[in-house]
């Protein structure tokens, strides 16, 4: 209901657009639909509102996108991920209009970068499987680079010619919205938030430090905010720019090296996926799935993968628990995530029988202590006073414990991705 030229300005609601322009014009075209189930949810100042044509609208249009569900093995978005990895020319286009849907796969731009640049562009590698440089064909980057550009100017085109770009930039990277989303991601930034703020609690009990004169605890009230540490140094975006670069770093350099085929492209994107997720600024929840999904493809082929994947699939699902928080959802995620957790330990099992287990003495405690977490977060937290006194206590739970096993995991794949590298000097 609004001109294009209002899309990235308008901020009625604190939910205002933030994805990428390519997804707005998906939005304005189901907008046509909608309009004939009912116009009032096309008024963007009725917040909130809520009809049965609206509920039977939202519905249908999940199941229309869905159709990328059924040819892709997966949702939407996620869809067009697995599309992706198909081939180089069709992969890079059909990456290109995932960036451009959802910025958040930039996760895993370096993956396909490097590994289009390395496989397409250079047609002949050395004999011990390095790359040669007189072998770099100009017109297959052209060609991988028209691609590209083509799709971001039919999607951003339009706002960059009304003198926007800045803006849906702003929109797209919100850099204020502070380090950690409302509810912590389970990665490497929620451990060192708790130790921050363990070491204030014992610098104060210590008589080290002044309660007064410390920041405010914003960081555990549930908000998107910025925010400072207590005692460990503050977090600014770059660096956590710098941490995700390096995290990501040596396996886009695997690639570069010896790209290993689809076994090889796969890992690099699981990893940059993981490192970006572990390391990055104002991390949503939601993006654990990233990995999970790529990594169930090697998980097929391989036991230590299939070990990995059983381990941060079950972590990682289980760290979204409190998305759906109402009572009436309780049993309908406990009962979803345990047919696919029963399922994917019974057949991963059963298609690398007769070997070893798939998960160590330790990582299945670990696993097991999710139980535990369950119970105390769902069913005792609820009914005890803490409720109102502590509000934010089963998302910090849940997200510290699952940051474990979602940082574990990723060691573990670096050290397959280490032996995989030795395995040719072995030979």
């Amino acid at each position: 209901s609004l001109p294009v030229s209002r899309w990235y300005h308008e901020n009625t609601s604190e939910w205002t657009l933030d994805y990428p322009p390519l997804f707005a014009w998906f939005e304005f075209g189901l907008s046509h639909v909608a309009q004939h189930f009912d116009r009032n949810m096309l008024v963007v100042e009725n917040l909130n509102y809520t009809s049965p044509s609206t509920v039977l609208f939202q519905r249908l249009s999940v199941i229309f996108t869905d159709v990328v569900f059924i040819y892709a093995y997966n949702g939407f978005l996620f869809g067009f991920l697995l599309l992706s990895v198909a081939k180089h020319l069709k992969g890079a286009l059909l990456f290109s209009i995932l960036l451009n849907l959802k910025h958040i796969y930039l996760y895993v731009g370096p993956a396909y970068g490097i590994y289009l640049l390395r496989s397409y562009c250079f047609t002949q590698n050395n004999k011990d499987g390095s790359v040669r440089w007189s072998s770099f064909s100009l017109l297959r980057l052209l060609t991988l680079g028209s691609i590209v550009v083509s799709v971001c100017v039919l999607s951003i085109g339009p706002f960059i010619a009304m003198g926007q770009l800045p803006q849906v930039l702003s929109r797209l990277f919100p850099f204020k919205r502070g380090l950690c989303h409302a509810y912590w991601a389970p990665n490497i930034w929620a451990l060192y938030n708790v130790l921050d703020k363990v070491l204030a609690m014992l610098g104060v009990r210590l008589k080290l430090l002044n309660e007064a004169e410390l920041p405010r605890a914003s960081m555990t009230g549930g908000l998107v905010q910025e925010f400072e540490h207590s005692v460990l140094p503050s977090i600014s975006p770059p660096i956590t720019f710098i941490c995700t670069l390096l995290s990501i770093l040596p396996a886009v350099a695997s690639i570069w090296r010896r790209p290993r085929g689809a076994r090889g492209f796969l890992r690099c994107l699981v990893l940059c996926a993981l490192g970006s997720f572990m390391f990055g600024w104002h991390v949503h929840e939601k993006a654990i799935l990233i990995p999970v999904l790529p990594l169930s493809i090697l998980a097929v082929e391989s036991r230590e993968d299939a070990g990995i994947f059983l381990l941060l699939t079950t972590t990682g699902h289980y760290s979204l628990f409190p998305l759906l928080f109402t009572p009436a959802e309780l049993p309908i995620k406990v009962v979803l995530m345990l047919i696919f957790t029963i399922y994917s330990f019974t057949a991963l099992r059963k298609l690398h029988s007769g070997q070893l287990s798939l998960l160590h003495r330790l990582e299945v405690i670990y696993l097991l202590g999710l139980v535990a977490v369950a119970i105390a977060c769902e069913i005792v937290f609820p009914l005890s006073p803490w409720q109102q006194r502590f509000p934010f206590l089963p998302l910090l739970t849940t997200s510290v414990y699952c940051s474990v096993g979602v940082c574990y995991s990723f060691l573990r794949l670096y050290v397959s991705l280490l032996r995989e590298q030795e395995k040719p000097k072995q030979l």
